[in-house]
């Protein structure tokens, strides 16, 4: 063999060596191809691709777009767009519209009626008064006709209208001091501005009334005083009427026993009334009688009692030593009765009224007044002069003869109607 040859089959089994390496190399890479493939393959298989896709989707699954909407779904289920409809139908079921237009037509029912009964009181008032209106304003303005300003001379002639109206001397001299300041001051008063003076100084100078009765736990006690023929027996039923109609349990008692036909009078009081009635024989103790009264209506729960008194004015001793027994007797039953010392006097009487109450001021506490018979007479002005010369309230007046003409007084009224 030549060198050539040797040369050759040098290289020849160097390149088969060098393709034997090759594979041999290929045959390694392999292996480790296929064992970083494996390797590959089981760490997926801890945590994959797909696992993490999976784990992606299982966290949807504990809370999944289609669960949030179940949830988004399920909160209105709590509270639903038709709960919240039904809520908010539910408030006017309580209070719907009708419901509020029949409130406001009741209210309005409540007002008119309110409204119809002060009209009716209105016109009666001032029905009333009309004798008096028509006395004092007639002389008033022939007093003041012609006269562009009020001098001395017409003073003294308006102070002679006020006493003849049976206002009174000493409530008439208060209302002409108080005029006669005034025209000093101004110089002039004419006839329009001499009824605006007259309406407010008459104003100032009577008492305020008291509407209702207080409340108190007890039976409130009313003991009515005064001369017979004033209207007693008629203004206690016309009362008890009153205070039947305003939901009160009424008692009355017939203490006045020396009258022939007193106790008989009201016992037909209280049968057209519908009220009790307590009383004895003709002749009785009417100290017994107011005891048994108080003590039957505190026993029976009564609201009110209303005890009629005897009228005899024969002396203030005797009328004095009365009085005291009948409220010393009631006072042992209920604490501070009689809560109310009522006086009733007949407006038509006039000077003679207030008389009257000069005497009863002076022979007991006298705590109320109830003035009768003022659609009758022209001497309504009596009002005034009472009111003011004995600081005592006018709590009802009479206007007619109906039950529902003893009206609660009140003086703006009054005196609205009087200029009206």
């Amino acid at each position: 063999m030549g060198i050539f040859d040797k040369v050759t089959d040098l290289f020849k089994s160097k390149k088969d060596k060098e393709k034997k390496g090759e594979s041999k190399l290929d045959l390694i890479a392999k292996k480790n191809k296929s064992i970083l493939d494996d390797e590959s393959e089981s760490v997926p298989e801890t945590k994959s691709e797909s696992d993490s896709i999976d784990e992606s989707e299982s966290a949807p699954e504990t809370k999944s777009e289609s669960d949030s909407i179940d949830e988004s779904e399920s909160a209105p289920e709590t509270k639903s767009e038709s709960d919240s409809i039904d809520e908010s139908e539910s408030v006017p079921e309580i209070k719907s519209e009708s419901d509020s237009i029949d409130e406001s037509e009741s209210a309005t029912e409540i007002k008119s009626d309110a409204k119809i009964e002060l009209d009716a009181k209105s016109q009666s008032l001032d029905k009333g008064l009309k004798k008096t209106k028509e006395s004092f304003f007639g002389k008033l303005a022939r007093t003041v006709a012609g006269r562009s300003k009020i001098d001395e001379l017409a003073l003294d002639e308006i102070e002679e209208v006020l006493i003849s109206s049976d206002i009174g001397v000493d409530t008439t001299i208060r209302i002409i001091s108080k005029l006669e300041e005034r025209v000093e001051k101004e110089k002039y008063i004419n006839t329009s501005e001499l009824n605006s003076f007259l309406k407010e100084e008459i104003s100032l100078l009577m008492q305020d009334s008291y509407d209702d009765i207080p409340k108190i736990n007890e039976p409130y006690v009313i003991m009515i005083v005064g001369v017979n023929g004033v209207g007693k027996t008629t203004t206690i039923g016309k009362l008890a009427y009153q205070f039947k109609k305003e939901g009160k349990k009424v008692v009355l008692g017939a203490a006045d026993t020396f009258r022939a036909a007193a106790v008989d009078q009201l016992v037909i009081w209280a049968n057209r009334v519908g009220v009790d009635i307590v009383k004895q024989d003709m002749g009785s103790d009417p100290a017994s009688v107011a005891f048994d009264t108080v003590q039957s209506a505190k026993a029976s729960g009564a609201d009110v009692v209303i005890i009629d008194t005897a009228g005899r004015l024969h002396n203030n001793v005797n009328l004095m030593r009365e009085l005291t027994k009948i409220r010393s007797v009631m006072g042992k039953v209920i604490i501070n009765a009689p809560h109310d010392v009522m006086l009733v006097l007949d407006a038509s009487t006039g000077q003679n009224a207030i008389e009257q109450a000069k005497q009863f001021t002076s022979a007991t506490d006298v705590d109320s007044i109830a003035l009768t018979k003022l659609d009758g007479t022209a001497k309504g002005g009596v009002v005034i002069g009472i009111s003011d010369q004995f600081q005592i309230p006018v709590r009802y007046i009479g206007v007619g003869e109906g039950l529902n003409d003893l009206q609660k007084f009140n003086k703006e009224e009054f005196v609205d109607s009087l200029f009206r």
